[in-house]
């Protein structure tokens, strides 16, 4: 019994809709499952979702390149260099394991640690320049490789000359640039390589000196007859400065004594001598100096000094028949200020000084008193310079004084106490380090209360220059002009022009030679006397070390006067050690 025609066709339909689903995988199994995006537009048979790639929030920006099989783009691999540039496709990171945080060496820059030790870039330098040095250690500056520029914009190819020129190396030690060394405040450079060291005390720098020498001097008492006789020397010194920020105060101490084993005749061709018998010379120069800082502009100065001498050897102040030399001290100060209005300075001082002799001691045990030599000298000092240009600076100094005397008359019945002073022009200077110093002319005059004694006047100069020929040579040049006391009657007093140039030459850096010459005038005005001084002398200095030097000297002395019997000739020969602090 068959079926009837309405069930038949309705199996059939249901077997064909059952086996449509089957057809449909079949035929799509060869092609990737991919998941489909929900979106409203769900007749868009676009492959990979039912919205347009260009359409999609998470779709790539651009000028980044699109995957050519997949629209979404693949996240970053973590393990991949970020500087690193690739233009290989993104890869899917499905199966791989999860990386967090940052990769090494993620901040690492043109400068700095890498971990990963990689390739720097070195910077680039201009042609010319020097590389920068790497930093070796802690507290050692990080060299900066940026050029420096000229005055015109330009890259500088090397320093310019005067930052280098004329100037000793520095050690790094002193400077504090040594590798791996903590900064440190810059020490002061010491030019001298056996030079004293020094002692501090509190803030004071101290250094200390004892030169101890011995020879022969064929004519220690300047006589037409020489005399010789051996000698020796103590010269003793001390040099005490501050090392303050404000302020300063410095004392230079130095001296010697000249002791001679051999006494000098008493009398000559039956008349006394005009020489002492003992001929042991003391001789001190000592000065204090002191600065007090008020402000940037205004100083206080003050200078305390002390010169402990005897008249010099042929001098005529001398008198006849003398056991030995009087001694003479002048000792006195100077206080002032020291205001600076931008590039004009003035500074001005008041001045009292005093000078007083021992007794002479006779040669028949007896004394005459030398009061009438002593006096008291009171005055001032101003100068005005103004700085045209660094290393250079003119300026006039005006002086004037008083002399009063502790007796109105001196040993002859004449009336010493006189007024006077000087006025000169001059400048001090500094050129490239090679040349400074300081050289001035003027004229000095001095009236004298007794009209027997004329105006003892003349032209004046002063100076001192300091020449750095080369690294191993120095040339230094002095000038001074001073006018003195004399006993000699009928004479207002003594005009002294000393003129001495001296060259300093290293062979070694522990061998030294010096050479000086000294020429100088002295006229004693009102008796037409003029005695003339020349001296050459010779030195040879070897240096152990800081504290022990050997020295040798070899000095020859002429006195030439228009006095007849009172030229003379001398020379002198000194072994010695100098022991230093």
């Amino acid at each position: 019994m068959g079926s009837p025609p309405g069930r038949g066709r309705s199996s059939r339909a249901h077997v064909f809709r059952a086996a449509l689903p089957c057809l449909l995988l079949t035929a799509l199994e060869s092609a990737p499952a991919a998941a489909q995006s929900v979106t409203p537009d769900l007749f868009n048979p676009t492959r990979g979702g039912f919205a347009a790639p260009d359409t999609l929030p998470t779709r790539r920006t651009a000028g980044v390149p699109q995957a050519p099989s997949d629209a979404i783009p693949a996240p970053p691999d973590p393990n991949d260099d970020p500087r690193k540039k690739s233009d290989a496709p993104a890869t899917s990171r499905v199966g791989q394991v999860p990386t967090y945080g940052l990769p090494a060496a993620n901040g690492a820059s043109s400068s700095g640690y890498d971990s990963l030790n990689r390739k720097r870039q070195q910077p680039k330098l201009y042609p010319g320049q020097p590389k920068p040095k790497k930093p070796v250690g802690p507290g050692s500056p990080v060299p900066s490789a940026t050029p420096t520029l000229s005055p015109l914009g330009a890259p500088r190819i090397a320093p310019p000359p005067s930052e280098t020129a004329n100037k000793a190396p520095l050690p790094p030690a002193m400077a504090g640039t040594v590798p791996g060394q903590p900064q440190r405040r810059r020490l002061k450079v010491d030019d001298d390589a056996f030079g004293a060291v020094g002692d501090y005390a509190g803030s004071f720098l101290i250094k200390g000196g004892l030169e101890l020498s011995t020879g022969y001097d064929t004519n220690p008492a300047r006589l037409q007859k020489p005399v010789g006789s051996p000698v020796y020397v103590v010269a003793p010194d001390l040099l005490v400065m501050s090392d303050w920020e404000r302020h300063a105060l410095v004392a230079d101490l130095r001296g010697s004594f000249s002791g001679y084993t051999n006494n000098m005749p008493a009398t000559i061709d039956g008349l006394a001598s005009p020489s002492p018998v003992e001929i042991n010379r003391p001789d001190f120069t000592g000065h204090v100096d002191g600065r007090f800082d008020v402000d940037r502009d205004l100083k206080l100065t003050s200078q305390f000094r002390l010169r402990l001498a005897t008249d010099n050897p042929g001098s005529p102040n001398v008198q006849a028949g003398l056991q030995k030399y009087p001694v003479y001290a002048t000792y006195g100060g100077t206080f002032g200020f020291d205001q600076t209005f931008n590039r004009f300075q003035v500074a001005a001082g008041a001045t009292i000084d005093r000078t007083a002799y021992t007794d002479s001691k006779l040669t028949d045990g007896s004394t005459f008193s030398n009061d009438d030599r002593d006096f008291n000298q009171y005055g001032g000092v101003g100068r005005f310079s103004y700085e045209l240009k660094p290393g250079l600076k003119p300026f006039v100094e005006i002086e004037g004084d008083n002399r009063v005397h502790d007796q109105a008359a001196d040993r002859n019945g004449y009336l010493r106490d006189s007024t006077g002073g000087y006025a000169k022009v001059g400048s001090s200077f500094e050129f490239s380090r090679i040349l400074t110093g300081e050289i001035s002319v003027g004229y000095s005059a001095r009236n004298y209360v007794d009209p027997r004694l004329s105006q003892l006047s003349g032209f004046l100069t002063s100076g001192s220059l300091i020449w750095n020929a080369s690294g191993l040579t120095t040339v230094k040049f002095n000038t001074d002009t001073q006018i003195a006391e004399t006993t000699i009657p009928g004479s207002s007093g003594v005009l002294v022009h000393t003129y001495a140039a001296e060259v300093d030459h290293d062979f070694r850096r522990w061998l030294t030679a010096i050479g000086k010459f000294t020429y100088g005038t002295y006229d004693y005005q009102g008796q037409n006397r003029n005695d003339k001084t020349y001296s050459i002398e010779g030195n040879l200095i070897y240096k152990l070390n800081r504290n022990v030097w050997i020295k040798g000297t070899l000095r020859h002395d002429i006195l030439d006067s228009n006095q007849p019997g009172s030229s003379s000739q001398g020379t002198v020969v000194m072994l010695g050690v100098r022991l230093q602090n």
